[in-house]
């Protein structure tokens, strides 16, 4: 009778322990950030959180309450090809590398240029559109008809964007925006700014909705808006290049581009034009 007690006893205490190994892993399994099924650390399970300034229409910015704009649709049509739910996040394009570094989101979806600098910091898709870097003048500006003329002359750019450094090698009189519509948008002020250098895509735009501003000359280079993510992720990278292909491919990513700007931004000839990076 004594030896059936000690085995019951031993039962008992082999079931608690299974038990309470079971609770564990099901409690660790259910941890932002950790590794799941998938491959990849996400900011939050099942969820694809990406981020964008918000303020550069027409590629994120917000509309009766909502984020919308063409690398919006992009990144919700790239969760739903890796079954995951979209979450768009905004943040100031200033330190959205700094946020991806500090793992606030999973990727930059946000127009951000590669360049070997930024690939030092962060990893990078394969392009999901391309875009000129451009001279734009107030409309009745005719002083400046390149960039030899911009010597001197204050010129209005983004900070921490691409353009910056082209700017500061043309003039030492350089202010800085947060948007790039803003920045358009003072140039249509008398004695606010003399240039401009953005993206031939968001100064076209700006354009198209009345913008009393013109472009100066062809692009200076062409750049590559690609999808930064946080180098400790190398499977959601290669997740993303997959899905973008595969948007490509069925024609989705085509559909959203000319949704946007009604035409395919990934149809360039490159040939012979100088990539920045």
């Amino acid at each position: 009778m004594g030896k059936l007690k000690m085995m019951l006893l031993m039962l008992a205490a082999s079931v608690l322990l299974l038990a309470a190994c079971g609770k564990d892993d099901e409690k660790s399994s259910g941890s932002a950030g950790e590794t799941g099924d998938s491959g990849y650390d996400l900011v939050k399970k099942g969820k694809f959180t990406y981020a964008a300034s918000g303020v550069y229409k027409p590629f994120s910015f917000e509309e009766d309450g909502e984020l919308t704009g063409f690398d919006i649709e992009i990144g919700k049509a790239l969760a739903e090809k890796m079954d995951l739910e979209p979450n768009p996040v905004t943040n100031p394009f200033e330190t959205i590398l700094q946020g991806l570094v500090g793992k606030k989101f999973d990727a930059i979806i946000g127009s951000m240029a590669y360049t070997k600098e930024r690939a030092k910091q962060a990893d990078f898709t394969e392009p999901y559109y391309y875009s000129g870097g451009m001279i734009f003048v107030a409309k009745d500006n005719d002083e400046v008809k390149g960039p030899d003329d911009l010597k001197g002359k204050k010129i209005g750019v983004v900070a921490q964007s691409t353009y910056e450094a082209p700017a500061k090698e043309l003039s030492d009189n350089i202010q800085y925006y947060s948007s790039d519509v803003v920045a358009l948008k003072d140039l249509t002020v008398k004695g606010r700014l003399d240039a401009v250098i953005t993206a031939d895509i968001v100064g076209f735009e700006a354009i198209d909705n009345g913008f009393e501003v013109k472009e100066v000359g062809k692009p200076m280079w062409v750049e590559q808006p690609s999808i930064a993510v946080n180098k400790d992720n190398p499977e959601l990278t290669k997740a993303l290049d997959k899905a973008l292909q595969e948007l490509i491919d069925d024609g989705t990513y085509k559909e959203i581009s000319e949704k946007w700007f009604g035409r395919d931004l990934l149809d360039i000839d490159l040939e012979g034009v100088e990539l920045l990076e």
